[in-house]
């Protein structure tokens, strides 16, 4: 029979992190649940909405699909991470100015799935950003105003303005 519980250490948002989890916990759950980091939401549970997005290891994965226990050794950045950072508050700032938030639900993984494609060079057109967010479920914004945040942080980052 299998170990039920497990040690696992992870740098979370540039911490290290020792705890006892159980084998089948998700790692969304983990954040929310044993660290108190509850940015990242549950939503689908399938992997479909985006609302559990994090990253680990410097890309973005849906932490409703990922076990805690496969992040031991890893590094995994939170929404709350990037944001005390400063990483992203650029985009924070454009979410608002643009009125890319509503309910607030998605904008975690917005964010962090938006941050993803700025790393990137140059200025993704609206329909790169619009295939690249897809991934995002947002109930409220109609997604317009969301592109055009995006747009105007990749214009910004890009020194056109």
């Amino acid at each position: 029979m299998t170990e039920r519980v497990h040690d696992i250490a992870v740098t979370v948002n540039g911490e290290e992190v020792r705890e006892t989890v159980d084998a089948r916990k998700t790692l969304v759950d983990f954040l929310r649940d044993d660290l108190a980091l509850t940015g990242s939401h549950v939503g689908c549970e399938h992997g479909v909405c985006g609302a559990c997005t994090v990253r680990v290891d410097g890309v973005i994965v849906r932490g409703c699909l990922m076990l805690a226990v496969q992040c031991d050794g890893a590094r995994v950045d939170t929404i709350e991470g990037v944001s005390d950072s400063g990483e992203i508050a650029d985009l924070q700032q454009a979410f608002e100015q643009r009125n890319a938030l509503q309910c607030g639900y998605c904008t975690p993984g917005m964010l962090l799935t938006a941050q993803e494609l700025l790393k990137g060079d140059g200025v993704p057109s609206r329909e790169v950003i619009r295939t690249h967010l897809s991934g995002n479920y947002c109930r409220c914004t109609g997604y317009q105003a969301i592109v055009d945040a995006v747009e105007s942080v990749a214009r910004a980052r890009a020194g056109h303005g």
